[in-house]
């Protein structure tokens, strides 16, 4: 299956800064928690991914909230913890914010796992940014642990699902390349001081 990026992968013509937060989402595994790391380290404002966060809890305390084992309870818990995330951030945060997956993530996986229609979910994606920034499959540097269990294949599949749902909500997909983490942070703070500066 080619997923090669389309030839607007890179837009530099970002909606305005105005909605104010960003959603980091696509393939599991290609690199979006490191990116996410980076980008705290050079002072912005970031969410860590709801998900990662649920099953480090339910690993410590033997809780049955985990993807593979039931993923609807799984997405229910994480679409909970996204709501929250976004109330703190819409009191707590100034400028920029940076949410690695979020609500529309959870919304996909639970209605992957129900089958019944979760989206649209538009009116809480108000504080959104309508440019989402996907990492593209990237079976290099893939690799399973205690916290990603699934195959690359069940990754790529979800990643398909996810970046349907973002278009179907109107937002504009900008697919980061395969390059370091460093070269990555840089090219989101270009397009950012690019729109700001318009």
């Amino acid at each position: 299956m080619d997923f090669s990026p389309a030839p607007r992968q890179l837009r530099h013509d970002l909606t305005l800064i105005l909605p104010r937060f960003f959603i980091l989402s696509g393939c599991s595994g290609g690199g979006k928690s490191t990116l996410l790391d980076e980008l705290a380290r050079r002072g912005h404002v970031t969410v860590p991914e709801p998900g990662r966060r649920i099953v480090h809890t339910a690993l410590e305390t033997d809780g049955q909230a985990l993807p593979w084992v039931d993923l609807a309870a799984f997405a229910q818990r994480a679409m909970e913890l996204a709501r929250a995330d976004i109330a703190l951030a819409l009191v707590n945060t100034k400028g920029p914010v940076f949410f690695d997956r979020g609500l529309v993530d959870a919304a996909v996986a639970l209605q992957h796992a129900t089958g019944e229609a979760i989206l649209p979910l538009a009116p809480e994606l108000a504080a959104f940014n309508r440019t989402v920034f996907l990492t593209p499959p990237w079976p290099e540097i893939y690799a399973a642990d205690t916290v990603r269990q699934h195959s690359l294949a069940e990754a790529e599949q979800e990643y398909l699902r996810l970046k349907s749902a973002y278009q179907e909500l109107g937002f504009e997909s900008i697919l980061l390349p395969k390059i370091d983490v460093q070269a990555r942070a840089d090219l989101i703070e270009q397009l950012l001081s690019q729109d700001v500066n318009s």
